[in-house]
């Protein structure tokens, strides 16, 4: 059975993802308007891995006899002062998201709570390579600066990535 302070904390976690994955959708809808349709590609992308991560919190709290309580999400912004600006925003924000889910590893180990750590442990891994994958974009996007055709480079090879479910998760 999952203790009140780790079903509340992962409740807390899947409004987080949530909320992730509505400002990837306006992010995405953001680099449609812009006709970018790599960099949208590459945040639907985004909206798919964080609904999956809902998902695979939901199922652990309901598989823990846990109860899932949905929460208001709080709106995204919807327009950044580039597509630099926005990346730039979702790399601050996937480290936000990283010092979340160690809060939780906190608190699974505070409530000497084994079974969410080790749960934790896969999202832990996650966050490592989606600050890896942000701060890539981050980086051309710095050494392009201006330039229109370095855009669309990096436009052209946003326009590549495909989503891979998590290996236990069949939606």
């Amino acid at each position: 059975m999952i203790s009140k302070k780790v079903q509340d904390a992962l409740n807390n976690q899947i409004n987080a993802e949530l909320y992730s994955a509505y400002l990837y959708y306006s992010m995405q809808a953001y680099f449609e308007e812009l006709n970018l349709t790599g960099f949208a590609n590459w945040m639907g992308i985004q909206v798919q891995e964080e609904l999956a991560h809902t998902a695979k919190f939901t199922k652990f709290i309901n598989e823990r006899g846990g109860r899932v309580i949905p929460k208001a999400i709080e709106c995204p912004p919807i327009e950044w002062e580039s597509p630099a600006a926005a990346f730039e925003a979702t790399y601050a924000h996937e480290q936000a998201v990283s010092a979340s889910i160690n809060n939780l590893v906190d608190i699974a180990i505070a409530e000497n709570d084994h079974a969410s750590k080790i749960f934790l442990d896969w999202f832990v891994s996650e966050q490592v390579e989606e600050e890896a994958s942000v701060n890539a974009v981050v980086q051309k996007m710095k050494l392009m600066k201006d330039s229109p055709h370095g855009l669309f480079m990096i436009d052209r090879e946003l326009a590549q990535r495909v989503f891979t479910p998590p290996a236990d998760q069949t939606t």
